[in-house]
């Protein structure tokens, strides 16, 4: 836990989920950048109404928690990590309402702040859904790392909210000023969105912070390729299942199994359960669930997990969660039961696995990927 000192004050702040190695802050430069503004502007009053939208773990939220503001991730952990760091500074957690990215927050706002997410298609989705919620004295400042703005970021808030300027650079963090013109008319969201599945004639649905929501990626392919097929019962999960193709798939080659769809994403679990509905019908069970990783999982309940780990959390790259994706399938699997995992060449999860597990063996590989399989003994 370290120190942030801004002009709100000194907040004691984690990163969540908390782990061992703690080489990343629970905040950025433009998380400072943003709050210094706000002061020095006086941009709020206690009548101010406040929105703040993708603060990864809750630094925005902790610091203006005096004004009550309402917070809108898609982000299960980054619902978590706000909690966790408002009760560290002795702060009620009902002085921030916390709503999910499938949930309307209320209008009129007097001022929304957003942290620039990774997916440009969030921002475009996410600026469409604020326009209602905006009145002509409404503010909108956007934030974020230099390398992270771009040119299609500018012309986002420019072709929904309206005339949109920049601040200078510090500390490699810049803000973006968005005027509201409530005459433009920039229709709606495109979002979801969906395409038809390679050789099929099912639709794919896609909330708009899925991975890879215009059509099928060459990883996801390539696993696809080589699911194993079973007829007897058993119990799968697809662990990080993003729009649950994984899943899907292996309920249709495996017609006796329970699957579980797990991500800590909202949109990434409404798109999966959207799309097994629209492959099974209502009547094929399934279960969906928003965790962080396994929590909440019984040990010892699943025969398969398939897993496509992510490796960045945010912005941040790393195999931490990869890692933790490991670690909590070998609890969660039962006795030979199998953790089956697709990733790029270069990651080498065969090492880690296993040093995990006492075994790996390789499924398939191609030019870039590699599907691994280890089994609980």
């Amino acid at each position: 836990m370290e120190n942030l000192t801004v002009p709100q004050g000194t907040f004691q702040l984690a990163r969540f989920p908390l782990r061992k190695s703690k080489n990343l802050r629970a905040w950025d430069a433009a998380d400072e950048y943003l709050l210094q503004q706000i002061a020095e502007e006086k941009l709020l009053s206690a009548e101010s109404s406040l929105l703040i939208i993708n603060d990864s773990f809750g630094a925005l939220t902790t610091g203006l928690a005096s004004f009550k503001p309402t917070m809108w991730s898609d982000s299960y952990l980054a619902q978590q990590g706000t909690l966790a760091n408002l009760k560290n500074n002795g702060l009620a957690t009902e002085q921030a309402e916390l709503l999910n990215s499938l949930q309307t927050p209320k209008g009129p706002v007097d001022l929304i702040i957003i942290k620039v997410p990774k997916s440009l298609a969030m921002l475009e989705d996410q600026l469409f859904r604020i326009r209602p919620l905006l009145h002509a004295g409404s503010k909108v400042i956007g934030a974020g790392m230099v390398k992270n703005i771009h040119t299609s970021t500018l012309k986002l808030f420019e072709q929904i909210i309206g005339s949109t300027q920049t601040s200078l650079a510090k500390k490699k963090a810049r803000l973006i000023f968005s005027q509201p013109d409530l005459t433009l008319n920039p229709g709606e969201t495109p979002y979801p969105s969906s395409y038809t599945l390679e050789n099929s004639d099912l639709l794919i649905s896609n909330q708009a912070n899925v991975f890879s929501r215009q059509g099928l990626d060459i990883g996801t392919r390539f696993f696809l390729q080589n699911l194993p097929k079973s007829d007897a019962p058993q119990k799968v999960i697809d662990l990080g299942c993003g729009n649950g193709l994984l899943g899907l798939m292996a309920a249709h080659q495996n017609p006796a199994a329970e699957v579980t769809f797990v991500d800590e994403s909202h949109m990434a679990i409404a798109s999966a359960k959207a799309n097994f509905i629209a492959a099974f019908g209502p009547d094929r069970a399934a279960e969906f669930i928003i965790t962080d990783c396994l929590n909440g999982i019984d040990d010892s309940s699943s025969d398969l997990i398939l897993n496509n780990p992510p490796f960045h959390q945010q912005h941040a790259i790393g195999d931490a969660i990869s890692l933790q994706m490991f670690n909590e399938s070998k609890r969660v699997l039962r006795q030979r039961g199998s953790l089956w995992v697709i990733g790029n060449l270069h990651l080498a999860y065969h090492k880690e696995l296993r040093r995990l597990f006492g075994n790996c063996r390789e499924i398939a590989t191609n030019k870039k990927f590699t599907i691994l399989s280890a089994k609980k003994r």
